[in-house]
């Protein structure tokens, strides 16, 4: 990917499904699902990387009174 295209999640994410979805199918063949595979390895690393910064993002909006607070992020949306 190049430095200057906007890396989209939501694509990658459909990507992958697509490759899950021809592997599991059992039509590809070995070379066919080896090259699957590794595409689908290159796009988890890029959806990893994408969601290290956007937490990296959220620490620093989340700094308070000039420190850094790190919140745990409920994924439930509990306040307690």
């Amino acid at each position: 990917m190049s430095a200057n295209k906007k890396f989209d999640f939501d694509n990658e994410i459909q990507k992958l499904e697509a490759i899950v979805e021809q592997m599991e199918s059992g039509e590809l063949s070995l070379e066919q699902a080896m090259a699957q595979f590794e595409q689908g390895v290159k796009i988890t690393r890029g959806c990893h990387k994408a969601l290290q910064e956007a937490e990296q993002k959220v620490q620093v909006l989340l700094e308070k009174q000039g420190k850094m607070v790190l919140e745990p992020f409920d994924v439930n949306g509990d306040d307690n």
